[in-house]
């Protein structure tokens, strides 16, 4: 997700894109670096003071986007401590930002703070923030910072609660693009339970022509905002529909529930998003029809 903001970034020439990445989960050949002139890659990890220091105090930012996070369900479930960890990183990026002057600060939340459904939609501000999960705590208390930094100190932030983004530059760790790299090679696709469980999936560039949205435009200052789709449908009809656009002779098999994690269902309120973007947004077909044409284009390296 990082790496199409960037790359959407960069197609404007009075930009200057610093991208901070400690390449645990990242990839460089995601980025332009040789191509665009106006864009550094600094190896770096926001947990440790020592690394993210130097990058704020070596040029002058005017807006930061805090996407670094240990992410995936079975990744976070497995790593506990690393994802309690990312704590340190949101206080870092904050501290840093109100102490060289930067406008505002744009941090990625998550779906997940929803937990399991109180209410359909799940609203920005009506909907209680109710899940246990290590990952999701930490995101909720990241945005608990974000409102305390501006109310001390007026660091102005914009909270994205993204929900389910998928596209060509996604890591095969999530359900889209693992169905469809399965898909494209024949190969099983694997469902979690029955496949009951319902997501919404929004397209990469209804996310990110959303967020350049709100940038240039001065949007959604000092508010949440979900980012994603509110058509609904359950992980085992994705696979459906993914064989099914694909043409695909990959056969659906369902092994045991995840312990925790997978959340019954999930669909949020984008009424604001949806005003923002000003168009409708891409069909899950569609969508689906383009992240496997990135996947076989000539030349791409696998992620």
């Amino acid at each position: 997700m990082g790496a199409s903001l960037v790359n959407r970034l960069l197609e404007n020439p009075d930009y200057e894109v610093t991208v901070v990445d400690n390449l645990v989960t990242g990839s460089l050949d995601k980025l332009p670096l040789k191509s665009a002139a106006n864009v550094r890659f600094i190896k770096a990890d926001v947990n440790d003071w020592r690394d993210i220091s130097g990058v704020f105090t070596s040029c002058s930012y005017d807006y930061v986007f805090h996407y670094a996070a240990l992410v995936g369900v079975q990744r976070t479930l497995a790593n506990p401590k690393g994802v309690l960890d990312d704590i340190k990183g949101i206080q870092n990026v904050l501290d840093l930002a109100k102490t060289t002057f930067v406008k505002r600060v744009f941090f990625s939340s998550s779906s997940e703070v929803y937990g399991e459904p109180v209410e359909i939609p799940q609203r920005e501000y009506s909907t209680p923030l109710n899940s246990r999960l290590p990952y999701a705590v930490v995101k909720n208390v990241g945005e608990s910072f974000c409102r305390s930094y501006y109310q001390e100190f007026g660091l102005e932030y914009t909270i994205f609660r993204l929900f389910n983004t998928y596209g060509p530059l996604q890591s095969e760790d999530f359900v889209v693009s693992k169905f469809v790299r399965a898909a494209l090679a024949g190969e099983d696709l694997i469902v979690y339970g029955d496949g009951s469980q319902t997501r919404t999936f929004c397209y990469i560039d209804d996310n990110v022509s959303t967020v350049i949205k709100i940038l240039e435009n001065g949007l959604c200052r000092n508010e949440v905002i979900n980012i994603g789709s509110d058509v609904e449908i359950s992980i085992r009809k994705l696979a459906e529909l993914v064989i099914e656009r694909l043409g695909s002779s990959s056969k659906i098999v369902h092994v045991d529930p995840l312990k925790e994690g997978d959340m019954t269902r999930r669909k949020p309120d984008n009424t604001k998003m949806r005003e923002i973007l000003g168009r409708e947004l891409v069909p899950l077909s569609e969508g689906i029809e383009k992240t496997a044409q990135a996947c076989c284009a000539p030349g791409r390296k696998p992620t």
